[in-house]
């Protein structure tokens, strides 16, 4: 058979060709369920020969679904292209929804009208669910919006304020960060120091949270310096911890492009690294191969992450309960510690 010449091949052309039923077809083109290996084969040919394409507007009608995700970001578009975490996450989230024939929809929505435009969007119809990157608590107003409609939503950490409400999957920020310190000590570093990442974000707090923990009766505020994750914030929270006089051997910073900024300062101060001054981050990104020595730093497996965020949205549009998962990080030994 030839492909219908002045029409678009239907589902009836593809089941006269695989000499099997209509429903037969449709249960193939709908994920397989009851359908014989032998008769999938015939079906999956007859749709290469006769060049049939799903119809996604019919496909919408009859099962009232999209088959678009909305990728929430509500970043600048500086953070966005500078950190190249949300890259990841965009990119593997994309790999695991392809996967079960959805596509992602990327909407940028840093300020609060931006989130305005963004939350009618979302909640117009347009999409089957939305994945969040909204990592400052002072920013996810709109998680409450999206709720009241009834969108199913999973978050990419743990929504501050929303921990209950919304599902998310996250990377064990504490634990990683604990393990870090602990590594440290076990390498020989007793006077440790804590550039910390923007405390409205569950990065930021827990990281910090877990450094204080390990600390105890030593602890003291002066230890701790902060930053926005950015690599100049780095360089401040570094200056500003030389300029306190305190000794210290390492410092442990909430991510990676923070502790390449304090490299940076540590380098121009003539303080060796790691002789002088150990430095771990964390993320394991980029950058962490790109400093001079590399950088021994705190994995996040964002690959894993994104796969578990698309798998719990997927889970929430069938009517399951909104899940929520935490990934094992990993130390990643390099040169710097």
């Amino acid at each position: 058979m030839t492909k219908p010449r002045g029409r678009r091949p239907t589902i009836d052309d593809v089941a006269r060709e695989a000499g099997v039923s209509r429903g037969t077809v449709s249960r193939v083109l709908n994920g397989g369920h009851w359908v014989s290996e032998s008769s999938r084969a015939q079906v999956d040919r007859a749709i290469r020969v006769t060049g049939y394409r799903i119809n996604p507007h019919a496909r919408s009608l009859a099962t009232s679904r999209t088959g678009s995700i909305g990728f929430l970001l509500t970043e600048s578009y500086e953070r966005f292209f500078a950190d190249p975490n949300f890259l990841k996450i965009l990119r593997s989230c994309a790999d695991a929804l392809a996967e079960h024939g959805m596509t992602l929809v990327l909407i940028m929505a840093d300020t609060l009208e931006e989130r305005g435009r963004a939350t009618e969007y979302l909640t117009g119809g347009h999409v089957d669910g939305a994945l969040v990157v909204s990592s400052h608590s002072g920013s996810q107003e709109f998680l409450a919006t999206l709720l009241q409609a009834q969108l199913p939503v999973i978050s990419a950490g743990v929504p501050l304020g929303f921990e209950d409400r919304v599902g998310f999957a996250t990377a064990d920020d504490e634990g990683g960060a604990r393990a870090m310190v602990e590594h440290l000590r076990a390498r020989g570093r007793t006077r440790i120091v804590h550039i910390a990442g923007p405390q409205d974000t569950s990065g930021g707090t827990s990281r910090l949270r877990a450094f204080r923990d390990l600390m105890g009766e030593a602890f003291s505020e002066d230890l701790v310096a902060y930053g926005d994750y950015g690599r100049e914030s780095g360089r401040h929270a570094m200056r500003e911890l030389l300029a306190r006089e305190i000794p210290f051997d390492a410092v442990f910073c909430a991510n990676d492009l923070m502790a390449a900024g304090a490299m940076d300062v540590l380098r121009s101060a003539g303080i060796a690294v790691p002789e002088d001054v150990a430095v771990a981050g964390f993320d394991d990104a980029p950058v962490a191969l790109e400093t001079e020595p590399p950088l021994t730093t705190v994995r996040q497996p964002f690959d894993r992450v994104s796969a578990e965020m698309v798998r719990l949205l997927i889970d929430e549009i069938d009517g399951k309960p909104a899940g929520r998962v935490t990934v094992p990080t990993e130390i990643v030994e390099r040169g710097t510690v």
